[in-house]
């Protein structure tokens, strides 16, 4: 079968297959040259290792592989629409992005390959390797003792992705490093991985990579069941604790409505407010889309509009969701635990 041909299918019979089984491959595409453009600035520091890639259901690094998994979806045209169209964005959908997203996982890949992990110094200032990935962590967005590369301060979340984004700041081409974190306690993270890479110049791995690495690709799944395990990772079941916030919010009394409904302004201000929830809280869209879509849903159930004229409403609606997205965010949850 022709890659095309996933063109030609319905959504549904493309919802059917499996992934494994459709015509991907990294080979002779756009993400090929992005991954030799890795290959470069890798050389360029004198690196001889280049990770291998694969097509992998996420981004990621299997734990001890020094290879870089490469989600499925940006392979072809047609799964990054569709990507878009379920999901409301595409991780790494543009060159910038899928580059950021690669020195990231090339920083795990050679903290595998050259078991820099193990390193009484790399402990000393990272942290434990083994210490237990967390389903959410509390940022501190103001810290200086960890560097900022990729979105919500993912440096923060764990002793390895602090590592991978000391390794990706420092390889980022161009990026006056030691300037833009002068004064940080960051800043003796970056040293020490400069003076690290420098040790490991033009040497091969200790640990090579599995000759197979579809086993660890995930990707024996139909592409509807991926979606439907995929949104359940950003939705959440909550109860009617919003009903407090929404009645503050709008009114049901009659004499203090507007001919507005609730639902009908939340609709069509959804851009307007969700755009700038995603942007300053760095949350999915598809998470801040969803919750907007429970608080339409109940705005009509509980019957209520926007009160008559309330110019603070854009403000105290954007305020609120923002709120319930950036606890989410820290928490896990949209709502603090009583």
């Amino acid at each position: 079968m022709e890659t095309s041909d996933l063109t030609s299918l319905t959504e549904s019979a493309l919802m059917d297959k499996r992934i494994r089984d459709m015509p991907l491959s990294l080979e002779d595409t756009a993400l090929e040259r992005l991954i030799a453009q890795l290959y470069r600035e890798l050389s360029e520091k004198n690196l001889l290792f280049h990770p291998p890639c694969f097509l992998a259901d996420e981004w990621f690094c299997p734990v001890g592989v020094p290879a870089i998994g490469i989600p499925f979806y940006l392979a072809h045209r047609r799964l990054r629409k569709l990507e878009k169209k379920i999901m409301l964005e595409v991780e790494g959908g543009s060159r910038r992005e899928f580059l950021r997203l690669m020195r990231h996982e090339a920083g795990h890949a050679y903290s595998y390959a050259f078991n820099l992990y193990k390193k009484k110094h790399w402990r000393e200032l990272f942290g434990s390797a083994s210490e237990e990935y967390r389903d959410t962590y509390r940022p501190r967005p103001y810290s200086r003792a960890f560097v900022t590369h990729l979105d919500n301060w993912y440096a923060q979340s764990h002793p390895d992705e602090d590592f991978a984004e000391t390794f990706a700041v420092w390889l980022t081409p161009g990026m006056d490093w030691r300037k833009k974190f002068r004064g940080w306690k960051a800043l003796e993270k970056l040293e020490y991985v400069d003076a690290l890479m420098k040790t490991l110049a033009m040497k091969n791995p200790v640990c090579k990579p599995a000759s197979d690495l579809r086993i660890f690709a995930g990707l024996s799944m139909k592409l509807g069941t991926y979606y439907k395990r995929k949104k359940k990772l950003f939705e959440e079941d909550y109860p009617d604790f919003h009903d407090k916030s929404l009645r503050s919010l709008f009114t049901s009394v009659p004499e203090e409505r507007s001919e507005s409904k609730a639902s009908r302004y939340l609709r069509r201000n959804h851009e307007k407010i969700l755009s700038p929830v995603t942007r300053w809280t760095r949350e999915k869209r598809y998470t801040v889309d969803k919750l907007m879509r429970k608080l339409i849903e109940r705005c009509d159930a509980l019957n209520l509009y926007v009160r008559r004229d309330d110019e603070q409403t854009d403000f105290a609606v954007a305020a609120y969701i923002t709120t319930l997205i950036s606890n989410h965010l820290f928490t896990g949850k949209f709502k603090r635990s009583k």
